[in-house]
């Protein structure tokens, strides 16, 4: 048996094979009727034994490995039962020939001895040639029993000959007979068939099988998002998931004929303490992936969000302060997937090692040049490493400069001095910490015009990092349960950091054009490769992260060598980091008060270009699809305005002649005259021209000319992509009327586009121009032919008057799949000195199909006039602000009528359609 499988206690509590044996055998009538009940009694057997199994893993829910292995054992246990049934008695042979010999054999996974609930039963079917009548018969009599009961069986049929000739041309095969295992027939058949695998398929071929599995592991990581820290990540086969851990099996047994994961340390690509770690991970992740296969009710590998809570309370995680039991789950997993990632790289590393005694190298060395001074290291085959076991405990300031002389030379470091920096990373004290030369070191490698992600990377595998800050080692790992942000805390810092380099490095001028200019015009580049480094290092304590953060930062930008100065501005830049975003999308910057304002906290020219360039790295590194050109461009806008502010003052420029600048130059534009001009200028307020840019402005003047040149038989609305913004810009110019707003939004709803953003104008002549920006659910500009007819459809109905029709917009699926695994309460802020001329009304809520025409709904009944809105999305949270006023025109300020409002909004914001409808 598998050492595996001897792990199992009390196996007849799971399954009697005897007595399930014996009462199959008992059964009388014809074949059919003794077929159906053997179906029967083994499906009763399998079910009972499963309860068993999901009862033991409910009573102590850390026990992975033992119930992986306890799977497995179920499984042999009714394919020895099944096959002795079909054998003995639907197709006995007392005197069967030399080829009439079968070998059932469990292969891959199951071969190893580990399954979850429904994890496909992989067998193999071997005969010494070609199948005889009366084994064709065995093999699919046991089939179709094995499939009556409901598994999902993987399985081959060949010869031993075909099974050489097949597992030496394909590679998958050849690591499921790896790890294969005898479970019932003849075997001296197996005995021959496995001997024959070692003998002409292995042998000599480890180089080969080594680089198609690290190929296979490269390609399956980019598959499943390349990073073991994407917050809804794949147990089975993401980065730092249970298929590494097997791929290191794999390769230890094919180049060192290994049977079992210890008999790695024999072999010293694992250390005791190592394989300890090995073994703590895979217990835990085969937890994860058993509980994961109960909750979900089918074969599910991946951790969404949607289990994630459940598992955490199965897993019997409790609250902390700042961390709700699903973080704290979830920052276990991640920790582990970290173990899988560091050990994985030690043994790959090691291995490269070996065979590259064989001139075969895996992993080629990055050297540029030799390098001249290494400061007591040495270079080992074109890698940097330790002269001495005991060279880092001699000087542990060595660990920081370990990692600052790779950076340097642009070398890698050995996996000796890798394992070496693991071990002797509790070195790292106070005294350590404090010591002026480590921390210019760690500053070097921070502010490198290399590739400081990497290095820094390296610093975070080894447990350096942590050590040395460790307020970033609080964060490692550290998740937020939403669906906004795709990574770990750590993992998001460090790829802000790197595409802060990228930025610097002139890599990303298409994407980031503004930053790529500010980067070069700023004071201190320490001080915003510091404040990305800290700006979300408080995330997970309980209060607010920036005002926490800028907490850390005046303690240990000191300490890393920034001057007084230079350290205010970090601690600045953190606690404000969120500011120029939160205005940008959350706010109107034709409001010359939401400008003012956000100029009167930022004060200086200079923070104003470091704290656009650290917001544009935030947002960006996020995760993919959350930074667009339409965030681009109001960042953009906020910096031009809030620029001129700093630079000139309010009075420099007057709002009058921007306003007269802005039509003269549409005026040329369009070709018009002097008096069209005015005529045109005239029908709307300052701030509709402040609001648009001038794509915008020209599309509405066309629209505006086509609707009054035929009244009734113009297409009162018009589209087109806006490739800078991300979006299609959706305009609407048709009479003004209560209510019409929230038709429209509504009508855009169930057309299945979002709004991202909208600016409602009214001209002098009570006309509506609405302009909206429209995405699709995939975040691409709304512009799908098939689509775009509903939308016209759809708008029409709401410019006749028509009401939208409430029971399909509720049953429109979420906007995010799985979004109704979080628990928002919805807020409503009402705030009357953002604005100078309007009331603004922030909504926060879970995102659903029609929130936005709910929340307008809102408004109209509460007798407000709408004047813009804002939309932003955050994953599953929505961020809805309104610029309202009173039906005169005012600002909403007396108490009853605020509170009133405020009540409305609440109810729309947290309105869920009856029980059985398709929405949150």
């Amino acid at each position: 048996m598998s050492s595996r499988l001897e792990s199992v206690l009390d196996r007849r509590a799971i399954v009697d094979r005897r007595d399930l044996g014996e009462r199959i055998a008992a059964l009388g009538g014809d074949a059919d009727t003794r077929r159906s009940a053997a179906a029967a009694l083994l499906r009763e057997a399998l079910d009972a034994g499963r309860a068993e199994i999901a009862r033991r893993l409910a009573d102590k829910p850390w026990q992975g490995s033992e119930t992986a292995a306890a799977y497995a054992f179920l499984a042999d246990q009714i394919l020895r039962v099944a096959y002795h049934h079909v054998t003995t008695d639907l197709y006995p042979n007392a005197n069967p020939t030399a080829g009439e010999r079968i070998a059932l054999i469990a292969v891959g996974g199951y071969g190893r001895g580990e399954m979850a609930l429904y994890s496909d039963v992989d067998i193999a079917l071997v005969t010494p040639w070609k199948p005889t009548p009366w084994a064709e018969q065995v093999i699919e009599a046991l089939l179709y029993l094995l499939w009556d009961l409901g598994l999902k069986i993987g399985h081959s049929v060949r010869s031993v000959d075909d099974m050489i000739r097949v597992a030496a041309g394909d590679h998958t095969v050849r690591t499921a007979i790896l790890e294969s295992r005898f479970l019932w027939g003849d075997e001296a058949l197996y005995d021959q068939a496995i001997a024959r695998f070692w003998k002409e398929v292995v042998a000599g071929n480890a180089a080969d099988f080594v680089r198609e599995k690290l190929e296979e592991r490269e390609a399956r990581h980019k598959r499943m998002g390349d990073s073991r820290y994407v917050v809804e990540p794949n147990v089975k086969e993401g980065k730092g998931g249970l298929r590494d851990l097997h791929t290191l099996f794999w390769i230890g047994k094919y180049a060192y004929r290994v049977r079992s994961v210890a008999e790695l340390v024999e072999q010293k690509l694992l250390s005791r303490s190592e394989l300890r770690r090995f073994q703590r991970a895979e217990r835990f992740l085969w937890a994860v992936r058993c509980h994961l296969h109960i909750v979900a009710g089918r074969a599910e590998d991946r951790l969404t969000f949607d289990y994630q809570r459940e598992i955490a309370g199965r897993m019997h995680y409790a609250d902390r302060p700042g961390k709700s039991p699903v973080e704290r789950f979830m920052r276990h997993y991640f920790l582990h997937a970290k173990t899988v990632g560091d050990l994985t790289g030690l043994f790959l590393a090691h291995l490269d090692e070996t065979f590259a005694r064989r001139g075969m190298r895996f992993l080629i060395p990055s050297i540029r040049r030799r390098p001249g001074r290494l400061e007591g290291f040495v270079l080992d085959r074109g890698r940097l490493a330790l002269p001495s076991d005991d060279f880092l405990q001699a000087d542990p300031v060595r660990l920081i400069q370990m990692f600052a002389l790779a950076d340097r030379h642009e070398i890698e470091i050995h996996p000796q001095a890798m394992r070496a920096a693991g071990h002797d990373a509790r070195l790292i004290d106070q005294a350590v910490r404090d010591d002026p030369r480590a921390n210019a070191l760690f500053l070097d490698v921070l502010t490198s015009p290399r590739d400081p992600q990497a290095v820094l990377r390296w610093m975070n595998e080894a447990g350096v990092f942590g050590r040395f800050v460790p307020d970033f080692g609080r964060v490692v790992a550290q998740m937020q349960f939403d669906m906004y942000h795709h990574y770990t805390v750590d993992e998001h810092t460090l790829r802000a950091v790197g595409l802060l380099a990228r930025i610097e490095a002139g890599e990303l001028v298409e994407d980031h054009p503004l930053s790529s200019v500010l980067i070069h015009q700023i004071a201190s580049r320490r001080v915003l490769y510091v404040a990305v480094l800290l700006h979300d290092i408080a995330k997970g304590r309980g209060g607010d992260h920036s005002v926490l953060g800028a907490e850390v930062a005046m303690q240990l930008c000191p300490r890393l060598g920034l001057d007084e100065a230079e350290t205010e501005t970090v601690a600045w830049l953190v606690r404000w980091h969120l500011l120029a975003s939160a205005t940008a999308f959350k706010r109107d910057l034709a409001d010359p008060k939401t400008i003012a304002d956000f100029a009167a906290q930022v004060k200086s020219p200079e923070r104003l270009k470091l704290l656009t360039i650290l917001t544009v790295v935030d947002i960006r590194a996020v995760g993919p699809g959350v930074w667009n050109g339409w965030k681009r461009q109001l960042l953009h806008s906020l910096y031009e305005a809030a620029e001129e502010v700093l630079l000139l003052g309010h009075k420099q420029r007057g709002r009058r002649e921007r306003v007269e600048a802005i039509q003269r130059d549409l005026g040329e534009r369009l070709g018009w005259d002097d008096e069209t001009r005015a005529a045109f200028a005239a029908r709307f307020a300052d701030s509709y021209w402040l609001a648009e840019p001038m794509p915008v402005l020209e599309q509405n003047a066309a629209l505006v000319a086509a609707v009054a040149a035929d009244p009734e038989g113009a297409t009162p609305f018009q589209a087109g992509v806006m490739a800078e913004r991300g979006a299609t810009l959706f305009t609407i110019h048709a009479p003004d009327r209560r209510g019409l707003f929230y038709r429209v939004a509504a009508a855009i709803s169930l057309a299945g586009a979002n709004v991202i953003d909208a600016r409602i104008h009214t001209s002098a002549d009570g006309m509506a121009l609405d302009n909206f920006l429209l995405q699709d659910s995939e975040g691409q500009p709304f512009a799908d032919p098939h689509q775009m007819r509903r939308l016209e459809a759809s708008v029409r109905a709401a410019l006749a008057g028509e009401e939208p029709a409430h029971d399909r917009l509720a049953a429109k699926p979420l906007p995010i799949a799985r979004s109704g695994a979080f628990r928002i309460r919805p807020a409503v802020f009402v705030d009357n000195k953002a604005s100078n001329r309007y009331t603004v009304v922030e909504v926060n809520a879970r995102d659903r199909p029609a929130l936005l025409s709910g929340l307008a709904r809102a408004l109209r009944e509460g007798e407000a006039r709408l004047h813009s809105a804002h939309i932003a999305t955050y994953g599953e949270r929505a961020v809805d602000v309104f610029y309202l006023t009173d039906r005169a025109g005012a600002k909403i300020e007396e108490a009853d009528a605020i509170e009133a409002l405020r009540q409305r909004l609440l109810d729309a914001a947290a309105y869920a359609p009856a029980e059985g409808a398709a929405v949150s």
